[in-house]
C-alpha cells in the first residue's frame, strides 16, 4: 500500500499524515482515494474517539499535485471520484481536528475546513488558489467558505484567491484557534484528548444535528433533537454523567448501547 498517506490510532486517536513533503503534500488521485479508505476505516473503528489530519514536513496539504499534467479520464468524473473524500471528511462520525503547519491551498485549504476543529501555526498560511491556475473552487469550498466566512468573504477569497494569515482566517470563522510553533502540537493532543474521553454517541449526534441544522427548519431540529436524546438515554453514557455529577466525580464514557 501506497506511504503517500499514514495511517496510525493510539489511545483512542487517529493521526492521518499526508505524507509527500516533496511536493508540499500536494495529492494525487490515488491519494484523494486513500484517503477516502482510510476515512471509512475509521469510521466502523469504535475504538477510535478523535481523528487527527496533518501534514508531514513544513506544509499542510498544497491540494491536487498537477505537475505531472492532466491526468487520465476525463475532468468530470475525476473531480466526482474524488468528491467522495471531502463528503467522508465533513460527515465522518467522530471529532476532527486539522493540525495546519505551513500552507493550506486549494483543496488543501477547503480539506482542513471540513474538518470540525482548525489548529493553525502562527506560520501557516490559506488561499482558495483556484482561481490563479483558471480553475473554480472544488473539495467542497462553494459550500463550506460561505457558511463558515459569508457570502461576501468567500467571493473575495474565491475570486481574488489571496493568501490570508492564520489570524484573518480566524476572524473570519475559517480557523478555531492560532498557536504558536512551538505550542501546536501539544495543543492538538490535549484537544484530541479531551474529545476522545467525551462520549461517543452523543458527540456524534451533536455534529449530524449541528450539520442538518443550518439546512433544516426550527421545528425540524426540534424533532431531530428529541429523538437524538432519546437515542442518548438508551446508552451508558447518560447514566454514568449523572451519577458523577451526584458523586462529583468524573465520569468515564464507553458509548455501550444500555439496551437489550
Amino acid at each position: 500500500m501506497s506511504d503517500d498517506i499514514l495511517l496510525e490510532v493510539e489511545d483512542q486517536i487517529a493521526t492521518i499524515t499526508l505524507n509527500r513533503p516533496h511536493r508540499k503534500n500536494a495529492q494525487t488521485a490515488d491519494g484523494w482515494a486513500l484517503l477516502h479508505d482510510h476515512l471509512r476505516t475509521i469510521s466502523y473503528d469504535d475504538s477510535i474517539r478523535a481523528v487527527v489530519l496533518t501534514g508531514a514536513g513544513d506544509a499542510f496539504c498544497a491540494g491536487a499535485d498537477i505537475g505531472g499534467g492532466p491526468a487520465a479520464g476525463h475532468p468530470l468524473t475525476r473531480v466526482r471520484n474524488i468528491s467522495r473524500t471531502p463528503e467522508a471528511l465533513y460527515s465522518l462520525n467522530k471529532p476532527t481536528i486539522a493540525k495546519v503547519k505551513g500552507a493550506a491551498v486549494g483543496a488543501g485549504f477547503n480539506m482542513a475546513l471540513c474538518c470540525d476543529f482548525v489548529v493553525a501555526s502562527s506560520t501557516a498560511k490559506f488561499s482558495e488558489i483556484f482561481a490563479q491556475r483558471g480553475l473554480s473552487l472544488d473539495f467542497g469550498g462553494a459550500w463550506l467558505l460561505p457558511r463558515l466566512a459569508g457570502l461576501q468573504q468567500a467571493k473575495r477569497l474565491a475570486f481574488l484567491a489571496d493568501f490570508v494569515t492564520p489570524e484573518e482566517a480566524k476572524e473570519l470563522g475559517l480557523v478555531t484557534w492560532v498557536k504558536e510553533p512551538e505550542e501546536i502540537d501539544g495543543f492538538v493532543a490535549d484537544l484530541a484528548d479531551r474529545l476522545a474521553a467525551m462520549p461517543p454517541i452523543a458527540i456524534a449526534q451533536n455534529k449530524d444535528l449541528l450539520h442538518n441544522g443550518v439546512v433544516q427548519s426550527f421545528r425540524d431540529v426540534l424533532d431531530n433533537e428529541a429523538r437524538a436524546q432519546a437515542i442518548n438515554y438508551a446508552t451508558d453514557d447518560a447514566p454514568a454523567a449523572f451519577k458523577a455529577f451526584a458523586d462529583k466525580t468524573e465520569a468515564e464514557f464507553t458509548g455501550k448501547w444500555s439496551i437489550t
